[in-house]
């Protein structure tokens, strides 16, 4: 069942949403050679209960397997959900990172893909496209229009890629994942109606290669098929009577470490 938002509800997750940001943010201060994805962790652990709320993510269950750390985080060839480890970052490397949120009882949810120090072209040209993927799922979130014409939208900018079809983005609200499913692919005119009052997680996950993924031992680290590097944005979005309103930022992120794509006028202005 789709549950449509209150003002006061996306009041709430509006600033659910502003917090992962917030500690979006911070993580990127550190972001760079040599720091681990464990130390990474911690300072968005401690940044998150500093401000009075709790991680998403950390203790999350799925079938069996509960998920132990407070960031998803990805590198190179892993889409998302990749566990924090111990090893070092190095130069060149691509690192996703997926942060959740619980404040007052909503859920905040981004994601973001850092460059670490200079990146190759592919992966800059992945990140790229990945972007122009959110801003085109974005804009194609009117009210009145379907979930197909978000996946359609994102799917004819990530043409050329391997753009995965077994994840999807997803409602959010006191839960981290509400109906409906938004994929990132799709025809214009089906799927789900977008009602003022709905709030979901547009999130484009785009590989160099394959669209096709395997899940490692681990049961929560997804990677490409084909070993390719991948990247992955996302944001939440209310929709409102008259359009749209992305609650959540990644301001707080490109002021403190550069974005590896290429910003819009508008986002630059």
């Amino acid at each position: 069942m789709v549950h449509l938002k209150s003002e006061r509800e996306i009041d709430h997750l509006r600033a659910s949403a502003d917090l992962v940001g917030r500690t979006l943010g911070e993580v990127g201060k550190h972001v760079e050679p040599g720091i681990t994805p464990l130390e990474l962790d911690a300072i968005a652990e401690d940044f998150i209960r500093d401000h009075g709320a709790e991680p998403a993510f950390k203790g999350h269950k799925a079938g069996s397997n509960v998920f132990p750390a407070t960031l998803c985080v990805s590198l190179n060839d892993a889409v998302v959900h990749g566990i924090p480890n111990s090893d070092p970052l190095k130069e060149g490397d691509l690192l996703s990172i997926d942060c959740g949120v619980v404040l007052d009882g909503f859920i905040g949810d981004s994601a973001y893909t850092f460059a670490v120090g200079e990146i190759s072209q592919e992966k800059r040209a992945l990140c790229n496209v990945t972007h122009k993927g959110l801003l085109a799922g974005i804009e194609s979130a009117q009210p009145g229009n379907r979930t197909g014409d978000i996946g359609h939208a994102v799917e004819s900018e990530c043409n050329g890629y391997g753009i995965v079809k077994a994840l999807c983005g997803h409602g959010v609200g006191r839960s981290l994942w509400e109906e409906p499913q938004v994929p990132n692919y799709g025809t214009p005119g089906t799927g789900r109606r977008l009602k003022p009052g709905l709030v979901i997680c547009i999130e484009p996950m785009i590989n160099v290669g394959v669209s096709e993924v395997t899940t490692d031992a681990d049961g929560w680290t997804v990677r490409t098929a084909d070993g390719s590097a991948s990247a992955h944005y996302e944001h939440m979005i209310a929709i409102r009577e008259d359009g749209y309103e992305v609650l959540s930022t990644f301001d707080y992120i490109e002021d403190v470490h550069s974005p590896p794509y290429t910003l819009t006028v508008s986002e630059s202005a």
